[in-house]
């Protein structure tokens, strides 16, 4: 019998469809079944999704051309197309419902995605096909069922991921097998409904299908893809990671490291970074990708980036490399030639999808093992770069990953951005219990021998880590460079010295503020026992290395 699958699972043999095959779900059956309807159209190509989202009204087509629009299927003349929403310009995580997780009704929320696809019945759809994950060893069909006023965020997403052309289908059927369900992500911004003043993203991922609900803003998309492509890596012998990726040829040897922090922690700025062209670099994501648990090996799981527009000049050389903008503004240059106006002047968190031509040196896969972990953080009482022995240890402290909130959330209700905040791993897209990525990560650092190190990228007490401090640490750890020091009484952990941040203990209102701080990951790890039913209780192991560290202070 010929094969009608590739790596996942998207057709099935008529005796296969029944209520004992693992592979369904009500929840898998209701989003689905909207892909068929009347009222959805397919869009195969990047031509055709390029004129949905020119045509949409509000959208703005600029006189910026995009490079490689030929390269990449675009029409020859295909202009940056900018779209705007409206107060809510960022992820939305009150939003988010995970079926299978404690205190979530799936009878009551079966109910109300019925009535959402009923009510999404008189709209027109699109629907269109990706490929997440960019080599033989990692690979998830994707589908997406998008309302068709949301034309230009459908286009994103094409771009984002890799669209599922002839090529590209050839190269996936190729890929390992995974015993898994496709992925179908049915999204409508147009659904409203009482109870979820603030949207809803609702996902069942043991069967691979999600829904976004009363939700604008792109990234939302992106993020439900990727949260269900992480699951289905971490059931299947990965790591799931929400972080960049990036490897130095030395010459004799490479260097191959992995930066964790979320969005405004520097991930991209680290990733990208050319350091003044002293090595070759090659860049494999600066968001998302998998680790091989088996070889160390690495996966990017998106071809395109989509990154904040903060930090770049309209004028800026990148710019040229942006395919679609989100709640940027638009303003005429000197030849009266519209152009976009970056830099947050409208609103924080505007954002761009960039191609992948904007990292020339760029690999979909390193075969090479994960030779470092870096935590980010921005936790004042830790000096620019830390090095971490103990593999629990190390573990831990992605654990207790301290930071901030960034612009690209939407927070809800009276929360401080700028409160340290623990998000474990700097992945708030984990949507199964938190102790099976601690075992990944203690795994990677205990069996493989990964190394591990912590970056601060925002105050050391009062005085700021500056990108040049950060990344002058790191060139050091690449060529083994520096000498270590050990950190105060803290048993396995060192510092690597910097002028102008200087590691003193004697301070006893340092030491105070130390020690607090290492208290606070302590609670959070005590906290998962109850928290949830427990959904997210840690090993014995978590609480006991951190606890060892306060007994030395």
């Amino acid at each position: 019998m010929e094969d009608i699958n590739m790596t996942t699972t998207e057709r099935f043999a008529r005796g296969a469809i029944a209520p004992d095959n693992r592979l369904f779900s009500n929840f898998k059956v209701m989003v689905e079944t909207a892909f068929y309807g009347n009222n959805v159209t397919p869009v195969d190509d990047l031509a055709t999704a390029y004129h949905n989202a020119a045509t949409t009204p509000g959208v703005i087509i600029t006189d910026m051309p995009v490079a490689h629009a030929a390269d990449l299927g675009l029409p020859a003349d295909a202009k940056l197309l900018v779209s705007n929403d409206g107060k809510v310009v960022g992820r939305t995580a009150a939003a988010r419902r995970i079926i299978g997780q404690p205190g979530i009704d799936s009878d009551y929320y079966a109910g109300i995605l019925r009535e959402a696809i009923f009510d999404g019945t008189s709209r027109q759809f699109d629907r269109g096909d990706v490929i997440v994950g960019l080599s033989n060893e990692f690979s998830v069909h994707a589908h997406l069922c998008l309302n068709h006023r949301s034309a230009p965020n459908f286009y994103s997403y094409l771009l984002n991921f890799q669209l599922a052309t002839a090529d590209a289908r050839a190269h996936y059927a190729d890929s390992a097998a995974l015993p898994e369900d496709d992925i179908y992500l049915y999204a409508d911004p147009e659904w409203s409904h009482p109870d979820f003043p603030n949207g809803l993203a609702l996902f069942d991922p043991a069967h691979n299908v999600a829904a976004v609900l009363g939700l604008r803003y792109f990234g939302e998309l992106k993020k439900a893809t990727l949260t269900l492509a992480w699951a289905t890596a971490h059931r299947n012998g990965f790591v799931a990671c929400h972080g960049g990726m990036k490897q130095y040829d030395l010459g004799d040897r490479k260097f191959t490291m992995a930066a964790y922090g979320l969005s405004g922690s520097g991930k991209s700025t680290i990733t990208f970074a050319k350091h003044g062209d002293k090595y070759k670099v090659t860049i494999l994501h600066d968001d998302a990708f998998v680790i091989n648990q088996q070889t160390g090996s690495t996966t990017a799981l998106e071809p395109a980036y989509f990154d904040k527009t903060a930090d770049y000049h309209t004028y800026d050389d990148a710019v040229r490399y942006f395919l679609t903008c989100q709640n940027v503004g638009v303003t005429l240059d000197e030849d009266g030639k519209k152009v976009i106006v970056t830099q947050e002047l409208r609103n924080n968190n505007g954002r761009a999808v960039k191609s992948r031509y904007m990292t020339p040196n760029r690999a979909d896969h390193l075969a090479e093992p994960l030779d470092a972990i870096f935590w980010i953080m921005k936790d004042e009482t830790l000096p620019p770069i830390l090095q971490i022995d103990d593999p629990a240890l190390a573990a831990v402290f992605g654990l207790t990953l301290a930071t901030k909130r960034s612009t690209a959330e939407n927070l809800v209700g009276p929360v401080d951005r700028n409160q340290l905040v623990i998000e474990p791993f700097a992945n708030p897209f984990r949507c199964y219990p938190l102790a099976e990525d601690y075992a990944d990560f203690k795994a990677l650092f205990h069996d493989r021998g990964t190394a591990c190190y912590v970056l601060n990228t925002g105050y050391y007490g009062t005085t700021k880590v500056t990108p040049a401090v950060t990344l002058g640490a790191i060139e050091q750890v690449a060529n083994e460079r520096g000498t270590w020091h050990a950190f105060g009484p803290v048993p396995g952990m060192q510092y690597l010295p910097v002028d102008g941040y200087s590691v003193d203990f004697a301070d006893a209102d340092y030491a105070q503020a130390f020690r607090a701080r290492i208290q606070a990951r302590l609670d959070f790890v005590n906290q998962q026992k109850t928290a949830m039913e427990g959904y997210n209780q840690l090993p014995a192991d978590a609480a006991t290395v951190l606890q060892a560290v306060l007994d030395q202070l």
